[in-house]
């Protein structure tokens, strides 16, 4: 662009937010070259994911900073406990919704997620990775689903399970799957217990 500056247009709202050509607008700034422009009232996020839909596919995180970026506070609440706890976006909103999802749930996509089990969501991954000093992978997918589904178990107990971890520390490993974890976790809570308890079902 320094060496040919072809001719390129911005297109902003009635508020100068930049709706398309945010990259554009950066280089053009930088190099000090003329920025030409046209106002499009009423335009928001949903036509930035128009017209970004022609050119690339925006993933979860591009949606984010996009409502935060418009101030959506539910999005900036979601960002900040994402960050602090560096987990990715299904457990994220499995922790903020208390609902399980394969894929990202549709309406955060939509702008409409709540963020409704903010303490207990707090909790329960505080919880989860009082265990990574004994397990790495404390903070994998299929791991913080299936310890969520024991945290609401009422037959487990979480300290008894920490303190069960210090005795084997080695003895949670990698599963493929939730239910795989599950039955492993029963077998470490259930060591040396003379009732044993099933956390599977």
């Amino acid at each position: 662009m320094a060496e040919n500056y072809l001719f390129t247009i911005i297109i902003v709202n009635e508020k100068l937010e930049i709706i398309d050509g945010q990259h554009r607008f950066e280089v053009i700034k930088e190099l000090g070259l003329p920025l030409y422009y046209i106002i499009c009232t009423g335009y928001g996020l949903n036509e930035v994911h128009i017209l970004n839909a022609n050119s690339r596919n925006w993933n979860a995180d591009d949606y984010l900073e996009g409502y935060c970026s418009l101030g959506y506070y539910d999005y900036i609440l979601y960002r900040d406990f994402q960050k602090k706890y560096d987990i990715g976006h299904n457990e994220t909103q499995y922790l903020l919704s208390g609902s399980a999802a394969k894929t990202p749930h549709v309406d955060f996509y939509t702008g409409e997620f709540k963020v409704t089990n903010y303490a207990q969501g707090v909790k329960w991954i505080e919880q989860i990775l009082m265990i990574e000093p004994y397990y790495s992978g404390a903070r994998r997918r299929s791991f913080i689903y299936a310890m969520i589904s024991l945290l609401k178990n009422p037959n487990f107990e979480f300290t008894e399970f920490l303190q069960k971890l210090k005795l084997q520390p080695t003895a949670l490993i990698d599963c493929t799957n939730v239910s795989q974890y599950k039955s492993l976790i029963e077998q470490i809570y259930n060591y040396r217990r003379r009732e044993k308890v099933n956390l599977r079902f």
